[in-house]
């Protein structure tokens, strides 16, 4: 299960039954359906992960069981780029389409969505839908998403154990979700975990976080925050197949002022009991070509803090062979994409009212109805003086192509 594999092909199955063998709260959703990460169309036949014909339902893997664990390190790092695939889909508006006896929640699609989890989100659905574009929305999906698929995934390994799913409460506010599958045929203990907590940061937490040269106004001692993330530790039996873990999450804090600071840490390591270079070169070269995607920069930057992060210094050791490691990312701007959205339409407007001429006769024409001619302007669009986006960025490679067109057929 290359990283490939792994967000772009197969149809993610738990052993003998699919997304309900593994949830009871799912079962009534879920029969005869398959989970699927977003854009998935058709299943394929999934790459490295497996049994061999001799080995049975024994501990021990084929060779490339490594690599495929290291396809799920690919689904974890590509979750940390992919932020956007949480966007929730807004309940449908208009006549209800509800047969007779159906339960009115099968035609909405965030609960259609939910039903493939490995339990209910912490959040209520009802909370959620009221805020779809809220980053907070957005984690909180994305990592029920990642928990689902990956559990899914080591349960159709596995073949032989299944997850046990504790959804928990936390009284200061929110809770958790997490999964364990233990004994297995392959894995001797395979966990993933998501949170979704809320409350009042402690004095400790945010004396922890001033140390890290952040700013925090507090109102009577007390600092709002919301905290999400989705971890998880796997390990094998078998020695040559290695141990891997991933977290990712998201941090809020909101001031006595109103102001909010966010940001974004995490990674996924490898460790190895021998070392597999065929494994080793897979797993770092899947974490790059996700990071890749955002920054040729990112790569080198989050293994090297990696290999500095996961050192045991009495020993004069790394823990393993590394992978990506982050933490207080809040740049670029979350909202960035939206700034650009905004600047592009700017252009729009500029050629729709000084060059496009079925506008211009619309506007010069006695008796032209005004609003029917402006239709095709956005509600909203924004202008910066002497705007020019950063070097080797997603911007920057657009605006060349608009300054520069290119035959897209030959």
């Amino acid at each position: 299960m290359h990283l490939g594999g792994l967000s772009a092909g197969p149809c993610w199955r738990a052993a003998r039954a699919g997304c309900g063998e593994l949830s009871a709260w799912s079962r009534r959703y879920a029969v005869g359906r398959l989970c699927r990460p977003p854009g998935t169309t058709c299943p394929q036949q999934s790459r490295g992960l497996g049994h061999g014909p001799t080995t049975g339902g024994s501990p021990r893997l084929r060779t490339g069981v490594a690599a495929g664990l290291a396809g799920l390190a690919g689904l974890a790092a590509a979750a940390f780029g992919q932020v956007e695939r949480a966007e929730m889909v807004r309940k449908s508006s208009g006549t209800p389409s509800t047969l007779p006896g159906k339960p009115e929640e099968d035609d909405d699609e965030l609960a259609r969505r939910c039903s493939c989890f490995m339990a209910p989100p912490v959040t209520d659905l009802s909370e959620l839908r009221t805020r779809p574009e809220d980053m907070k929305t957005k984690m909180e999906l994305l990592i029920l998403e990642t928990q689902a698929q990956v559990c899914q995934a080591l349960a159709q390994v596995d073949g032989g154990a299944r997850f046990s799913v504790d959804r928990w409460e936390r009284k200061e506010g929110g809770g958790g979700i997490s999964c364990v599958l233990q004994d297995g045929h392959v894995f001797e203990k395979a966990g993933v975990s998501i949170s979704v907590v809320h409350g009042n940061l402690s004095e400790e937490a945010a004396k922890q976080m001033r140390s890290r040269g952040k700013m925090l106004k507090t109102k009577d001692g007390k600092l709002p925050f919301s905290a999400m993330g989705v971890s998880s530790v796997i390990h094998p039996k078998n020695p040559h197949a290695p141990t891997i873990h991933f977290n990712y999450r998201y941090f809020e804090i909101e001031e006595a002022d109103g102001n909010k600071q966010w940001w974004f840490g995490g990674g996924c390591d490898l460790t190895p009991t021998y070392l597999n270079q065929e494994d080793a070169v897979h797993f770092h070269r899947t974490l790059k070509e996700a990071c890749d995607q955002h920054g040729p920069d990112l790569y080198p930057k989050y293994k090297k803090w990696c290999d500095d992060y996961f050192f045991i210094a009495h020993r004069g050791e790394r823990r393993g062979i590394g992978g990506i490691f982050f933490d207080d990312l809040d740049s670029p701007s979350k909202e960035e994409e939206k700034l650009w959205q905004q600047l592009r339409r700017g252009r729009y407007v500029e050629f729709n009212l000084l060059y496009d001429r079925g506008t211009k006769f619309g506007l010069f024409t006695p008796g032209s109805r005004i609003e029917s001619i402006l239709m095709s302007l956005p509600l909203t669009a924004r202008w910066e003086y002497m705007h020019s986006p950063s070097e080797n960025s997603k911007e920057a490679e657009i605006l060349e192509v608009l300054r520069h067109p290119r035959d897209w057929v030959h």
